[in-house]
């Protein structure tokens, strides 16, 4: 069993925004949020128990299953590389939804189903295949669900081989799916130039106000928020979340898993980055971080880990369709522990899980 780099360090390594360090991660969000902040979070103690989530997370252990999926060559949809799981707890059960590619790299997304978190039974049939003109010859990629009230809202990227477009759907038994198209089909990412692209939606399972809360993007992290949860309003790429700070996310970030609201009651984001060979980090190389946003402020990251949590060590992650990534995308609570899912050099599925010390 091996730790992932950095995280030994991780409860000390924390930063505003602006890089000035802090000393704790609560201590740190509330000094850069303001007193409003702080009765905020003290106000939320009820709402989001003790235990429920901690900022920092971790640190999480790889597991000695990993892979935990690998493509499947009896399945067409399947046969190449799976990567970028998501997952939810529903009925004392884990369902992981995960990005396949056949030989053709078109993108399909399956379901899979655990008892324990490590070993999955798949279906032998994807549940999001591209049918629309934003998802041919692509696919649909990159999947993120959150369970709210009974329906089940997917976050994924239909991609037509020239745009990436964030597109919603949503089910009420995570098979059958209805798609409501593009959510911002004109926006673009500053790093893709003047044509439409947008991507990685995470959305706040919890509501802020009466709002729910998005976060997207891959230059930086950007927001959105809706009423009810299909429609959504964005000041686009003008007003970021968080930028890149440091040398393993000098190149881009990307949300991951949806956000979680801590014991405290702020929002943590647990997400993506892209080093541009800075700092003693490979170039290219993906590793995933958190950050803490201020739920006064929903649009403002106000603290973030100095250094990744999850890198990538292994051979599958260091080899394979693209080398040196791990890419988080799902995050869950089942059974007293954190199971952290992810795609390795996007080929195969992994999982790190984090057993928090019980209190007393």
């Amino acid at each position: 069993m091996e730790r992932s780099e950095g995280t030994a360090r991780g409860r000390r390594d924390l930063l505003k925004v602006s890089a000035t360090a802090v000393g704790a991660a609560f201590a740190g969000s509330l000094a850069s949020a303001g007193p409003a902040a702080a009765e905020q979070a003290a106000s939320s103690s009820e709402r989001f128990p003790r235990g429920a989530a901690t900022f920092p997370m971790g640190p999480f252990t790889k597991s000695d299953a990993n892979p935990i999926l690998r493509p499947e060559p009896a399945h067409d949809w399947e046969s190449a590389y799976l990567y970028n799981p998501c997952a939810v707890v529903v009925g004392g059960r884990i369902a992981l939804l995960y990005r396949a590619q056949n030989v053709r790299k078109t993108s399909s997304i399956g379901l899979a189903w655990s008892d324990d978190g490590i070993t999955f039974r798949r279906r032998a049939e994807p549940v999001l295949s591209p049918s629309e003109p934003y998802e041919l010859p692509g696919g649909c990629e990159d999947p993120r669900v959150v369970h709210i009230g009974d329906t089940f809202y997917l976050t994924y990227t239909g991609y037509d081989g020239t745009s990436a477009l964030l597109c919603l759907a949503t089910s009420k038994d995570l098979v059958h799916w209805t798609k409501h198209g593009p959510l911002f089909p004109e926006l673009h990412d500053p790093i893709h130039g003047d044509k439409p692209w947008n991507k990685a939606g995470a959305i706040l399972a919890t509501p802020v106000d009466g709002t729910y809360w998005m976060y997207f993007g891959e230059s930086n992290v950007f927001w959105a928020r809706s009423k009810d949860l299909v429609h959504w309003e964005t000041v686009g790429n003008e007003d970021p979340v968080a930028r890149p700070v440091h040398p393993w996310e000098g190149s881009l970030i990307e949300p991951g898993p949806p956000p979680l609201r801590t014991d405290d009651g702020h929002i943590l984001l647990v997400y993506n980055a892209r080093s541009d060979g800075k700092g003693g980090y490979t170039k290219g190389q993906y590793s995933t971080g958190q950050l803490l946003i201020d739920p006064a402020d929903p649009t403002k990251a106000v603290a973030r880990l100095e250094r990744p949590f999850l890198v990538p060590t292994s051979a599958d992650e260091q080899d394979g369709q693209v080398n040196h990534v791990v890419f988080t995308e799902g995050l869950v609570h089942f059974r007293d522990a954190w199971f952290l899912y992810y795609g390795m050099a996007d080929s195969v599925l992994g999982v790190a899980v984090w057993r928090p010390a019980r209190e007393g």
